[in-house]
């Protein structure tokens, strides 16, 4: 009798869960992923059931696809470290979104994106030369590949162009590689270099966000064009972060007492509490 293989397994759980949500609304509202149903409701599971949810026969179908061209190569490391790889993804493509999105408590997502990135960018990690054709076109290099997908989620999440979950690939891609490298270090010297073209930027741009959140605010023609980014949003933003910088400083002097701050830091805590 032949033995399914993971992927496989993965792709017909993912087309049941997500038939079941086709056909039943409550269904896929119950599961999916929200910001507030999250942060508010504690409602954790959704990080990961989220990921068997589609919002589509044609997201469904195209994930599906990636996965099942992609997952071979993880085949040959087995189970655990597939699955490990998997649901890391998930849940790295979910936390970065989360994060992302965390003042937007109506933001909602679903689909196995950060998983499939998560396999994808693991397998550039693990496999040396690996190489991605795509269709009729010649086959680039795995790692020239995670590049340009590394970039263009950057633009995507600054830009929010499209009803696309950037931030779930991104995070998901990361999330996978680092899980790939924890398991198989000997990758950090026999794949070095497409480990270091692929993390570095997106390690980059993620710890930008967290220290930098109004960064996600782009202001270019395209941005302009499709979003209407008002004074009020301006203001909120900016309160939101002069808050949280004012936690920071009286947390840092009940630490480590007033004396520990720098002269910019106690002229910041006097503008911030006027």
């Amino acid at each position: 009798m032949t033995t399914l293989s993971i992927s496989t397994i993965l792709i017909i759980i993912n087309i049941i869960v997500s038939y079941k949500g086709f056909k039943d609304y409550g269904f896929f509202e119950k599961y999916n992923f929200k910001v507030n149903s999250v942060l508010i409701e504690k409602d954790y599971k959704r990080v990961i059931t989220s990921g068997f949810l589609h919002v589509s026969w044609t997201h469904l179908i195209f994930n599906m696809l990636s996965l099942y061209f992609f997952g071979s190569n993880l085949e040959m490391f087995g189970v655990f470290t597939y699955l490990l790889i998997y649901f890391a993804g998930l849940v790295g493509g979910n936390i970065l979104s989360l994060f992302i999105h965390k003042f937007q408590g109506d933001y909602s997502s679903a689909g196995a994106s950060g998983a499939i990135f998560a396999v994808i960018f693991s397998s550039i990690a693990l496999v040396p030369g690996m190489r991605i054709g795509f269709f009729l076109l010649p086959a680039i290099p795995g790692w020239l590949f995670g590049l340009v997908y590394v970039i263009v989620s950057i633009y995507g999440i600054r830009s929010r162009t499209e009803n696309i979950g950037h931030d779930a690939h991104l995070g998901g891609g990361l999330a996978g590689m680092f899980v790939a490298v924890l398991l198989n270090p000997s990758v950090l010297v026999d794949n070095t270099f497409p480990l270091l073209i692929v993390a570095l930027p997106a390690i980059a741009f993620i710890l930008f966000i967290i220290y930098k959140p109004e960064a996600l605010l782009v202001e270019n023609i395209f941005y302009k064009k499709h979003h209407q980014f008002t004074v009020e949003d301006r203001y909120n933003l900016s309160k939101r972060n002069r808050q949280k910088e004012l936690d920071r400083l009286l947390e840092k002097i009940h630490q480590k007492g007033i004396n520990s701050l720098s002269t910019k830091e106690k002229e910041d805590l006097k503008e911030y509490s006027k």
